[in-house]
């Protein structure tokens, strides 16, 4: 029988990113995904008004800037929007394959675009809002399977669909409402070694856990701000040893649960300044004057928009941060086990 972990560390590492619409910064980044090697992609989603920021942003996780690509670059001016192949719109996810292919869902387009590791655009599928197998409503999170079956939550349909990684459709399930196995604008998502599926379900305040073909297994949590309750969970992960992470988004937290869903652990954030950040500070005397002056500046260190959430094989948890255009990353410390479960 598997150990029940009884306890779980998270221990604060450092943080990622500055605000910038170009180079090294992010723009209201709401989720990321470790690549291959140290490197990190974060989904930049820039507001109407600056689509230029919109974009994904590739770095270390030392914070060493590498790259970005798919920009929404301005199709005709600087406030205009350009839905041109290799372009993003609202971008809510991405997801690898073997071969670090990237995989883009894209909500206003409703279309899944595909890059190179590099960024170099390769093709796309879909873009025609409907109902139907294979059509898109605002897709939202994404995650392959062990044998490269890819699982997008189709948000504006309220279930989640099954495709290869060429986008032929396999399958689907969900319904909208509130019952086991019903789900109510779904977001995030993620797969664990098993292949379970485990889903944000963001309406309900809740997340749902599933076989692969869309069994409903179990659900925990309720809306609140209590251990355990959830207001808008937005993304989950799950690491090596079945410990699930939840970006509690409207509660500005990161909660954790054991295997059955049971509450763990919780933190609001630690944030310290980031390499970037103290490159332009330094670079700017005066607005390190300015920051001496400002007025409740140990809440900077607290989450505030914590959309997203990934762990690596090396059990670093990943926040990323909407409002304060950041990445916060914590280890996860060994946690001490108790007897097998009977």
């Amino acid at each position: 029988m598997p150990a029940v972990v009884s306890h779980v560390n998270l221990q604060y590492s450092h943080t990622i990113g500055r605000g910038e619409q170009f180079g090294p910064g992010f723009t209201q980044p709401i989720a990321c995904a470790r690549g291959e090697g140290d490197t990190l992609y974060v989904i930049c989603r820039a507001s109407e008004y600056r689509p230029e920021g919109t974009r994904i942003a590739v770095c270390t996780v030392d914070e060493e800037y590498i790259t970005a690509f798919a920009r929404g670059v301005p199709a005709q001016g600087p406030h205009e929007f350009n839905f041109d192949d290799g372009s993003l719109v609202w971008p809510t996810s991405l997801a690898f394959d073997k071969d670090w292919n990237v995989y883009v869902a894209d909500e206003w387009l409703n279309r899944i675009s595909v890059f190179s590791k590099d960024g170099d655009y390769l093709r796309k599928w879909t873009e025609r809002p409907g109902r139907g197998d294979g059509e898109l409503n605002r897709p939202s999170g994404m995650a392959f399977n062990a044998n490269e079956e890819l699982y997008i939550v189709d948000g504006g349909n309220n279930r989640v669909q099954k495709f290869t990684k060429d986008g032929r459709f396999l399958s689907k399930w969900g319904t909208a409402g509130s019952g086991d196995g019903e789900l109510n604008m779904p977001w995030g998502i993620a797969i664990d070694k098993e292949g379970f599926v485990y889903i944000a379900d963001w309406r309900n305040d809740r997340i749902q856990k599933f076989t692969g073909d869309g069994q409903f297994v179990m659900k925990f949590g309720s809306s609140g701000s209590g251990e355990g309750q959830f207001n808008r969970p937005s993304g989950v992960a799950v690491d090596s040893e079945g410990i699930i992470y939840v970006a509690d988004w409207r509660n500005n937290r990161l909660q954790v649960f054991d295997q059955d869903g049971e509450f763990i652990t919780l933190t609001t954030g630690e944030a310290t300044i980031s390499k970037w950040a103290k490159d332009k500070l330094d670079a700017n005397a005066e607005m390190w004057e300015e920051r001496k002056r400002a007025y409740g500046m140990e809440r900077e260190k607290l989450f505030w928009g914590s959309a997203g959430v990934t762990v690596d094989d090396q059990d670093r948890i990943f926040i990323s941060e909407s409002a304060r255009n950041r990445v916060q990353v914590f280890q996860k410390i060994s946690p001490t086990f108790v007897g097998p479960r009977l």
